[in-house]
């Protein structure tokens, strides 16, 4: 089939996510061939650099042997059977993986994707007030700028007005926190010692104490609310006051965790240790949809007991555990704690060449970054004009995929990116600012 009959064909049928759809009227689907390691091959021979990890999961980058080969293995044996009431030596592996990921987080419940995980979370917080018998806990508070995904309870969680203001009544409204200290490497003083910002703040959180069940947070990087760093020391001093005070903690792993932040969870970096992580995204490299959530011995515990005493968490998910994805998901756990790319340092350079990119362009301001993400703030003289959508285009004709939020640009690359595709991230999207309009 032609590539311009099979785009035709495409936007006859397909609604894309996260599209405005009459944008399609000149920027075209790209019509992908192949996908092998950090580049996309497109049917015309085009290779376009996956510079933002096909939406922030391709950990391994695409199409990697040992990933194809475990998946395989695994079909050979079967594809999916109900978790409910069953078990196997894959399952049993993988929990025992994730579980030693944090002292302390020993029971594993598994969903099908990162949202789900959230709502999970969330819902095992509320149930196990419930079953105290503390109905006054029924709020949740989150950060600004925060992004939980898309399902009700997490958008409620969320604060982008952009994609939950159209479905505000149907939302729950959590407690916010504002007045983030953020940062733009873990060498900024903020990263250590936030002690001045802190101490007005926490004042302004004694209202939420008597009345909250949970705090959710996307720990270190607001990844969706534009790649926002913040401070290690303001996420300690809130998991602290959170654990004063008997809210729980809910960290919201699915971008930040399995590596992305030069540590295997982002909460590592603040040393504290969360009533429950999600997990989703990178878990699998991208293969698959597959999510896990975290949590503790002692939120378990409270669901223990007899069916007849109504404490029974009954969420379920017809493909929860699913095979196939865990087969993925125990690879790339070992594949990156074997080559230790959790803790690689390409942020450094990736850095030093953002940093390179604003000074010679003159488009960049907020240059920031921690592991393997880095992002600037394009400079736009006219707010009508959609800079990163333009920018966007550009790319893609320049070779890379730099798909902007908003005006924010960033390399979220695969962790196994070479040095050489490093470089010519670097030189790309160069060519691409300086060519933009001013």
């Amino acid at each position: 089939m032609l590539v311009t009959e099979l785009q035709k064909k495409s936007l006859n049928h397909i609604w894309y996510p996260c599209s405005q759809m009459k944008d399609y009227e000149q920027f075209k689907p790209l019509v992908v061939k192949s996908a092998q390691g950090s580049y996309i091959e497109l049917a015309d021979g085009t290779k376009i650099l996956d510079a933002i990890s096909s939406w922030w999961c391709k950990s391994l980058g695409h199409n990697h042997p040992k990933l194809k080969r475990a998946m395989i293995d695994q079909m050979e044996k079967f594809e999916h059977v109900i978790l409910a009431n069953t078990t196997n030596e894959l399952i049993v592996n993988l929990s025992e993986h994730l579980t030693n990921l944090m002292a302390g987080l020993s029971k594993v419940f598994y969903a099908g994707d990162g949202s789900c995980a959230v709502e999970i979370a969330m819902k095992m917080s509320l149930h196990s007030r419930y079953i105290n018998g503390d109905t006054k806990r029924n709020r949740f508070i989150t950060l600004k700028n925060s992004y939980h995904g898309e399902t009700v309870g997490a958008l409620s969680v969320s604060d982008i007005g952009l994609y939950k203001n159209p479905y505000s009544s149907i939302l729950f409204k959590p407690y916010v926190i504002d007045k983030i200290p953020y940062v733009q490497s873990i060498y900024d003083p903020l990263w250590d010692n936030c002690s001045e910002k802190w101490d007005r703040l926490e004042k302004s959180l004694e209202k939420y104490i008597d009345s909250s069940t949970a705090l959710i947070v996307e720990p270190i990087v607001q990844g969706a609310g534009g790649m926002k760093i913040y401070s290690k020391d303001f996420l300690n001093r809130l998991a602290k006051w959170a654990k004063k005070h008997d809210i729980h903690l809910i960290a919201d792993e699915i971008m930040t965790g399995i590596g992305r932040t030069g540590k295997m969870l982002a909460c590592q970096h603040a040393d504290i240790q969360p009533d429950f992580i999600c997990l989703a995204k990178g878990l699998t490299s991208g293969w698959m949809p597959f999510s896990a959530v975290l949590t503790t011995e002692d939120i378990y515990n409270k669901f223990y007991d007899d069916f007849s005493s109504g404490k029974t968490f009954l969420h379920s998910h017809t493909y929860s555990g699913n095979a196939l994805g865990a087969s993925l998901a125990l690879e790339t756990l070992n594949i990156i704690q074997e080559e230790q790319l959790h803790i690689r340092d390409i942020n450094q350079v990736m850095l030093k060449n953002m940093h390179e990119i604003g000074n010679k362009t003159g488009r960049l301001e907020n240059i920031r970054g921690i592991g393997g993400i880095v992002a600037a703030d394009l400079i736009c003289a006219n707010d009508d004009v959609r800079l990163g959508y333009l920018t966007y285009q550009a790319a893609i004709k320049a070779g890379i995929l730099l798909r902007p939020l908003g005006n924010t640009i960033y390399w979220l690359p695969p962790l196994n990116i070479t040095d050489e595709e490093i470089e010519a991230l670097k030189s790309k999207t160069m060519q691409v600012l300086l060519a933009m309009p001013i």
